[in-house]
């Protein structure tokens, strides 16, 4: 059975979205090659969002913005985190740099316990009233790899 994670992570007042963006795009490749080592993970996503537009869509938009990790994984909260830290540390040190409190929890292996604080406190799936994911197929990741193999 899959578990959400919808991270919704204030950015810094002032911080350029195009630095973000660019952060992304450096790291696409090997955020690519990590989430496919953890095996865990179903569906995975980065998106950034304009709080100042009706519609969310970054543009001509001021901010504030919110830069959003969403994905569904198989297994335990912990485990999963702690996956995170191995496969994708760099990357989250990079991208903590321009949240509100980030930079507080970097480099995330050397803060792992504070990182996964940071993770629940805006982890919206993790939040009162947030009832699960619905989920079509009760198999894991790996059961769905063996099974095309």
């Amino acid at each position: 059975m899959a578990n959400p994670l919808t991270l919704l992570m204030p950015v810094t007042p002032g911080v350029n979205p195009a630095a973000i963006a660019a952060a992304l795009a450096k790291y696409h490749d090997q955020i690519q090659v990590a989430l496919t080592s953890v095996g865990t993970v179903h569906y995975a996503r980065f998106v950034l969002l304009d709080r100042s537009s009706p519609s969310l869509q970054p543009g001509a938009g001021t901010g504030p913005f919110v830069l959003g990790v969403i994905t569904e994984y198989d297994g335990d909260f912990n485990a999963y985190i702690q996956d995170f830290v191995a496969k994708v540390g760099a990357v989250f040190d990079a991208l903590l740099a321009f949240t509100v409190g980030g930079k507080d929890v970097t480099p995330v292996a050397d803060h792992i316990s504070a990182f996964t604080d940071y993770i629940r406190k805006y982890d919206l799936s993790q939040q009162p009233g947030a009832d699960g994911l619905y989920q079509a197929y009760p198999q894991t990741v790996q059961q769905i790899l063996a099974a095309f193999e």
